[in-house]
């Protein structure tokens, strides 16, 4: 499991590296809650923007002093987080794919309740070895219609940042993080100024740089009440 974990960070650590002339990427968190606190999540890291920089690297044998994975390293990674996730109690359904033409790569699975989104973030920060105490958390009140995501700036992520090389740092300066959070009943209101609301008003949607999130500039943290 160790040799698993260490695998793992070193493949994001080259994926990431791989865009470091462009800096270009995006990550996307879309959760769509039932009325019953059960859900699915689509997880997507879109790598487009620089899909004819990878190709190219993907046919060196190192990068930034990282060794490129083949695509079979990528697939094989993949498959080895998914079974992770379907041990998990309360997530079933896990799929996943990553297309090598566009270099978009996605995770898909469904939860029980909210609740098990916790379960999934602790494995995630367990993979990239930061301390429980910096995991966003996740809540659902279905008899008030409250969905809730706690984030907190952790100072540790800047220090981190100001660790890489030069060329690593560049990977993040225009990366992107969105959040869509969708719903079966209208929003009535949410708590952070910077997230949007759908004109369905059942959906949720928080776009922002890499970047701020590392600075401390933007939060994740947002109080969604649904309309009774």
């Amino acid at each position: 499991m160790i040799k698993t974990k260490s695998r793992l960070v070193r493949l994001m650590c080259v994926v990431l590296s791989c865009t470091c002339f462009t800096s270009c990427f995006q990550i996307i968190e879309d959760i769509s809650v039932r009325e019953d606190g059960s859900g699915t999540v689509t997880l997507t890291a879109n790598l487009s923007q620089s899909r004819t920089k990878l190709a190219s690297i993907m046919l060196l044998d190192s990068v930034n002093g990282h060794k490129v994975p083949s695509p079979a390293d990528i697939r094989r990674e993949m498959s080895a987080l998914a079974d992770r996730l379907a041990a998990i109690p309360g997530i079933t359904n896990v799929t996943h794919q990553v297309n090598f033409d566009t270099y978009i790569a996605v995770m898909k699975f469904s939860f029980s309740n909210v609740s098990d989104l916790n379960d999934v973030m602790n494995m995630a920060f367990k993979e990239m070895k930061m301390p429980m105490d910096s995991q966003s958390s996740y809540a659902y009140d279905g008899r008030h219609g409250t969905f809730r995501r706690a984030y907190t700036h952790l100072p540790q992520a800047k220090a981190e940042y100001n660790r890489l090389k030069p060329a690593d740092q560049a990977v993040f300066k225009d990366a992107l993080y969105t959040s869509i959070y969708r719903f079966e009943r209208p929003v009535s209101q949410q708590s952070n100024g910077a997230a949007k609301l759908a004109a369905s008003k059942k959906a949720v949607m928080l776009q922002t740089r890499i970047m701020d999130l590392i600075n401390g500039n933007q939060s994740l943290s947002n109080r969604i009440q649904l309309a009774q």
